[in-house]
């Protein structure tokens, strides 16, 4: 189990220094972001949280998309393979949640690293009746890269500032309620609400 300062350390090493970070105020009053059971030890929270890279990944049909096209989304933003059985495990969580939250703004962008695109993730998702999860691919690597990721899964959450307020590393529950404490707290907040600090 990969805990937060290791994880801070190598998960976000690139990340913070290709970002520029800006101080970010935090709200006067309010609740800390909720980190209950599994996401109190794996899930590390950025204080404060940086932008998320500029860098461009694609949909299944070619077109280009950005993170920044979800601004005003609160996105789930997962790196996963067709390889990767811990991956495989959890992508359906990541469906239903999805299939719960879309209506409140969440959008789970499920990333592909696959060499073969969409003729390999395709028929994954059919397989594995993956019928809500937004299907995307890292074609070149750069969204990867500018994220830092060290293994798989790796799901990063971004608010819908655009800014990336964690990471857990490794597979999750993520339609359960420690995951829907966590992302329906800032599905909840105002749009331009910068997230209150731990303190630790």
């Amino acid at each position: 189990m990969v805990k937060r300062n290791a994880l801070t350390a190598a998960l976000f090493a690139l990340i913070l220094a290709a970002v520029q970070v800006g101080a970010q105020t935090p709200a006067a009053a309010g609740q800390a972001p909720p980190l209950l059971g599994a996401f109190a030890d794996n899930f590390t929270l950025l204080d404060p949280p940086v932008p998320a890279p500029l860098e461009t990944f694609a949909a299944l049909d070619g077109a280009r998309v950005r993170l920044a096209d979800f601004k005003g989304r609160v996105v789930v933003l997962n790196f996963w393979a067709t390889w990767c059985a811990p991956c495989i495990r959890e992508m359906p969580s990541l469906d239903r949640l999805q299939a719960a939250l879309e209506d409140r703004g969440l959008a789970v962008l499920a990333v592909s690293i696959d060499r073969g695109g969409a003729k390999v993730i395709r028929p994954f998702a059919k397989r594995l009746g993956l019928e809500h999860l937004g299907l995307y691919h890292d074609d070149m690597g750069a969204l990867f890269r500018a994220f830092g990721v060290t293994g798989l899964p790796t799901t990063f959450l971004i608010d819908p500032r655009g800014q990336i307020v964690g990471a857990y590393p490794g597979p999750a529950e993520w339609d359960g309620p420690e995951a829907r404490a966590l992302i329906e707290y800032y599905l909840d907040r105002p749009a331009g609400a910068a997230t209150v600090k731990t303190g630790g």
